[in-house]
């Protein structure tokens, strides 16, 4: 199901080294946001088939579903833009037809940065009614030291979503969902129903902390509750294509719904007998699940961090 290719997690190990060199107090180091486009640019982009024609591609930030016909592609999401030439490459690799439609499954730049070459080509861009408002402002992420600016009009996406919509594409019966706001205020998923495959984006890290940012809705318990609907839509057979890490399952989405809800418990419990985030952090209420969460972009230290600051 995940094929051949072992060189996930955000196109780790190479990334997580490079992010952590970023994160040291360097005057002259480059911010986690600069250090992984430079990652995405250096590729490389790997392929795995899944079923009905659906390919997962990864190592252009976040990862791309690819649903491939005769008349063109639909894009889960479309990376970070100074991947397109290895994009396109891999692309052709699986089907050599233009991208006729692509879908962001939330704000974020490593999702969503794409978007400028994929509607030049030609193609249409769906996205919930929110991202496309953030896409449009002005957004600081202070862990990822970048403030994010206005995106031209010409890379928005130019079909908003406002409720559940069901669409057919290349075969496939595509059930479109915005959550509640979880990892952020925008989170869709995409449900390819012949298939049995479900697209979630940042909604769950498959064996890794996840991001939650704050400044635009996220927060620990919307991510809970966003990684609890992953669980009741998929079944055992079901294929979920996470915003980062390796392909899963429903029992991966079980597992990282459990880490979540524990690091939550832990901390809280921490926070309300008055300890400050220095404090908690000293403690390491994640010490024992750091071998398996924290390998990559996100570590023990700065989940705990975000969050803290939730609670």
């Amino acid at each position: 199901m995940t094929g051949e290719n072992s060189r996930w997690r955000f196109g780790a190990p190479v990334i997580a080294f490079l992010l952590a060199s970023a994160l040291l107090d360097s005057p002259s180091r480059s911010s986690p946001y600069s250090t992984i486009n430079s990652a995405a640019e250096a590729g490389p982009i790997n392929v795995d088939r899944l079923r009905g024609n659906i390919s997962m591609l990864s190592g252009s930030g976040g990862n791309i579903t690819a649903l491939s016909s005769v008349d063109g592609f639909l894009l889960i999401d479309t990376g970070i833009g100074l991947s397109k030439k290895m994009i396109v490459q891999a692309l052709e690799t699986i089907n050599p037809v233009p991208i006729k439609l692509a879908i962001n499954t939330h704000w974020h730049w490593d999702h969503a940065d794409g978007n400028d070459w994929v509607r030049a080509s030609g193609a249409t861009i769906m996205a919930d009614r929110k991202t496309i408002q953030r896409l449009g402002q002005t957004i600081l992420i202070p862990e990822w030291e970048h403030t994010f600016t206005p995106i031209r009009s010409t890379a928005l996406p130019n079909v908003p979503i406002t409720k559940e919509r069901k669409l057919s594409f290349g075969g496939q019966t595509i059930v479109i969902r915005p959550y509640q706001a979880g990892h952020t205020d925008n989170d869709i998923s995409v449900y390819f129903i012949d298939a049995d495959v479900l697209s979630v984006g940042d909604t769950f890290w498959n064996g890794q902390y996840p991001f939650i940012d704050h400044p635009t809705g996220g927060s620990i318990n919307g991510a809970i509750r966003a990684a609890n609907a992953n669980i009741a839509m998929a079944g055992e057979r079901t294929i979920i294509v996470p915003g980062h890490g390796p392909v899963g399952d429903r029992r991966s989405q079980i597992a990282f719904r459990d880490m979540l809800v524990t690091v939550r418990d832990r901390v809280s419990v921490l926070k309300k007998r008055g300890m400050t985030l220095e404090q908690v952090q000293g403690s390491k209420p994640t010490s024992d699940l750091d071998q398996k969460w924290g390998q990559s972009i996100i570590s023990g230290q700065l989940f705990t961090a975000l969050v803290y600051h939730d609670l």
